[in-house]
């Protein structure tokens, strides 16, 4: 059986809104991302484990706001206290994760096909999110990430770079549309490529 992506019947590739004229390396890059584990990690409060010990891909937990561990092929995201998210496009890390992290102290769930992820990437993307998100996006650097919402649709938002800047948007995947069309709507003024 294959699965359908959150936004497999809106994606549409091409050029938007006010692109005309302009060099397509000023264009803001629009993108579905799909195809990754995605797994949320909860330390239980009674856990006594130290989890800046425990590692995955060479990757250790971050307990501290805004902050993420990643590597070329995965990303460990502080989602709130003792709680992370892990996207990666290394399937197989799920059978590591629920090797080491036993039941008794953690949480393990894969939340992979219930999410839609939209990626960013262009000088104009903060003022793209500025548009629909209270955050100050002046400060956001890379290996920052944040939960917030999106024109009332909460989001999880990773700083992948920040030059050129990149970054991925993730929601529910039953708001996956209205994100699409908040997100490229407000990407029109600038002219965007649908990748």
């Amino acid at each position: 059986m294959s699965s359908v992506s959150p936004l497999a019947n809106i994606h549409s590739k091409g050029q938007f809104g006010d692109h005309e004229g302009k060099n397509e390396k000023n264009l803001i890059k629009l993108t579905e991302k799909k195809n990754l584990l995605i797994v949320q990690i909860a330390q239980y409060k009674n856990s006594s484990i130290k989890i800046e010990n425990l590692e995955i891909d060479n990757l250790y937990f971050k307990n501290e706001v805004l902050n993420i561990s990643a590597n070329k092929d995965t990303r460990i995201i502080w989602n709130s206290p003792n709680n992370w998210l892990l996207f990666s496009s290394k399937h197989e890390l799920l059978k590591e994760i629920l090797d080491n992290f036993d039941e008794k102290n953690f949480a393990i769930t894969d939340i992979s096909h219930s999410r839609a992820i939209i990626e960013l990437e262009g000088k104009n993307v903060k003022e793209v999110l500025k548009k629909g998100c209270p955050f100050n996006f002046n400060e956001l650097k890379k290996d920052n990430c944040l939960n917030s919402t999106f024109n009332g649709m909460t989001v999880t938002i990773d700083m992948l770079n920040d030059n050129p800047i990149k970054v991925r948007v993730c929601t529910l995947r039953s708001f996956g549309e209205s994100l699409y069309h908040s997100i490229s709507d407000a990407c029109l003024e600038f002219g965007y490529k649908s990748i």
